[in-house]
C-alpha cells in the first residue's frame, strides 16, 4: 500500500510512517508542523507541508501521488486547550476532516483510518469500556472527535468511503530505537512529564488529587504503546483492503495504572529521584479509564507487543534521557 498520513510528524503519527515503512508500505506525510516535527518524519517518506483546511495543497498530494488509504491524525488534541478554544478545535479537528473527505472523493480513494480518543465515551458508565457503550462526551475535543465519527458513517452512506476509527487510551512510550519519542509543547502526558522530571527538565510531578475511589486514591489510567498503536492503524487499513466493513475499536491494553504506580516504576526504571506534590483535583478527571480491546483483537488479529508498564516506560526513558529538549526543530 501507498498511504497517506495526514499529521504524520506527529507523536502517533511518526510512529505509525515508521511502522508502515517497516512493514513494506509506502508512506506520504502531509503535515502543518503546527504541532509536528519535521525530524520526526522517517527518511523514507514523502513529505508535504500544509493544513488540510487548504484545499489546493491537500489536492496537489492526491495528483502527485498514486494513494490506496489514507490514516488522518491531523488534529489538536489537549483537552484543556480545547475548553478554552472550542471553536478553534471545530475549526481544525472537524472542518480540517470535512475537507479530507472531500479531496478523497474527488480523488477517488475510498479507504481511511481515523485516529479517535476514549475522550468520545465521556464518564464511563461501566469498566472496562467496549466500543457499544453511550458516547457523550465532556469536552469540545471528544465533542470533534465524535463529530467526525458521525461524518464518517454518513460519507460512508453517501460515497462509499469505508472507513476504521480507532479509540484509543493513553499513548505512551517511543520508538525502540530511541530516535522518535513524544515531544508536545505544553506538554501534558503524564509519562513524559514524570520523565522530564527524572531527567531534570522539570522541578517536579504533581499528582492531582489523591481521595479518588480507587486502590490508592489517584486515578487509573490504560496506557498502551505508540509502535502497537501504530501497528492496529495497519491492521484496520488491511481489513479495509480485505473489504471490511466500516466499524470503530478501541485499542488498550485492559489493565489500568494508578497516577502512583507510574510514578513508582518510573523511578525504578530510570534509578531517579522524582520530587512528588500534591494538588487538589482537576476538573473532568474520571476517577478510572480502561479498555477492552477484545474487538480488536478477535477482528484484527492485533496482539500488544509492550504491554507492560516498565517495557513501556523503558522505551520513553530511552527517548527522553537522549532528548532532554525533544527535538531540535521546535521554533
Amino acid at each position: 500500500m501507498n498511504v497517506l498520513v495526514c499529521g504524520g510528524a506527529g507523536y502517533i503519527g511518526s510512529h505509525t510512517v515508521c511502522e508502515l515503512i517497516e512493514q513494506g508500505h509506502g508512506a506520504v506525510v502531509f503535515d502543518s508542523l503546527v504541532k509536528g516535527h519535521r525530524a520526526a518524519v522517517h527518511k523514507d517518506a514523502k513529505f508535504y507541508k500544509g493544513d488540510l483546511r487548504d484545499e489546493a495543497a491537500i489536492d496537489k498530494v492526491f495528483k502527485e501521488n498514486d494513494i490506496d488509504a489514507v490514516i488522518d491524525f491531523a488534529a489538536f488534541s489537549l483537552v484543556g486547550e480545547s475548553c478554552s478554544e472550542p471553536l478553534m478545535y471545530f475549526d481544525n479537528n472537524v472542518y480540517g476532516t470535512l475537507r479530507l473527505l472531500e479531496a478523497m472523493n474527488r480523488a477517488g480513494v475510498k479507504k481511511i483510518v481515523f485516529s479517535s480518543t476514549a475522550a468520545t465515551y465521556g464518564e464511563p458508565r461501566s469498566i472496562p469500556i467496549v466500543e457499544s457503550d453511550p458516547t457523550e462526551p465532556i469536552n469540545p475535543y471528544g465533542e470533534t472527535k465524535l463529530t467526525v465519527e458521525k461524518m464518517l458513517k454518513w460519507s460512508d452512506a453517501a460515497y462509499g468511503i469505508k472507513y476504521t476509527a480507532l479509540r484509543y487510551f493513553n499513548a505512551a512510550g517511543a520508538h525502540i530505537s530511541g530516535e522518535i519519542g513524544e515531544d508536545h509543547s505544553p506538554e501534558s502526558h503524564l509519562i513524559p512529564i514524570i520523565l522530564q522530571a527524572a531527567s531534570g527538565v522539570r522541578d517536579h510531578i504533581s499528582i492531582f488529587g489523591e481521595d479518588y475511589p480507587t486502590p490508592d486514591g489517584t486515578c487509573v489510567r490504560d496506557y498502551i504503546h505508540v509502535t502497537d498503536l501504530a501497528d492496529a492503524h495497519i491492521k484496520a487499513l488491511e481489513r479495509l483492503n480485505r473489504g471490511g466493513a466500516s466499524t470503530v475499536y478501541n485499542l488498550g491494553n485492559g489493565t489500568g495504572f494508578s497516577v502512583k504506580e507510574v510514578i513508582e516504576t518510573a523511578k525504578a526504571v530510570t534509578q531517579k529521584p522524582i520530587k512528588v506534590l500534591t494538588e487538589g483535583r482537576r476538573a473532568g478527571d474520571p476517577p478510572t479509564l480502561i479498555a477492552s480491546s477484545k474487538k480488536a483483537v478477535d477482528e484484527l488479529g492485533w496482539k500488544p507487543r509492550f504491554n507492560t508498564l516498565p517495557q513501556i516506560i523503558e522505551t520513553a526513558w530511552k527517548w527522553h534521557s537522549t532528548h532532554p529538549k525533544g527535538y531540535d526543530d521546535r521554533g
